[in-house]
């Protein structure tokens, strides 16, 4: 099971580095999960990287028909008391506690593909497979 978090995310659609590993990675886990928040922070980041109105609705099709392939781990109020637990532990951003919150949720076997280095440093004291960062 490939758990994504939005640094990974957002490159299987913009080119940059690691962007060669998430789509390996892909390729080689069938079974992708997210939490429900990286679809907005990932349209939100696209938006941000300034591409023209044709390549932003490109890419956002294209997030869209992958998402229906994702298994997504809804932001509940167990996912957020978790995340706030996380977040307040480990001195961590919001997001990042959600996405950390989510993976807790799931069974292992588990790799986090993040290129967030302190949320992959959480992660690994957590316990988790971590990948990218």
């Amino acid at each position: 099971m490939l758990f994504l978090d939005t640094s990974a995310l957002v490159k299987r659609y913009v080119e940059e580095e690691g962007t060669d590993l998430v789509l390996r990675r892909m390729d080689e886990d069938p079974e992708w999960v997210v939490s429900a928040a990286a679809r907005t922070e990932a349209a939100i980041t696209l938006c941000r990287l300034g591409f023209e109105a044709e390549g932003a609705v490109n890419l956002w099709r294209r997030l869209r028909e992958d998402w229906d392939r994702c298994h997504v781990v809804p932001v509940d109020p167990a996912c957020l008391d978790r995340a706030a637990e996380i977040g307040c532990q480990y001195q961590i951003r919001t997001l990042d506690g959600l996405h950390l919150a989510a993976t807790d949720r799931l069974p292992r076997p588990l790799v986090l593909l993040t290129f967030d280095r302190r949320q992959a440093d959480v992660a690994r004291a957590m316990d988790l497979a971590v990948e990218g960062a």
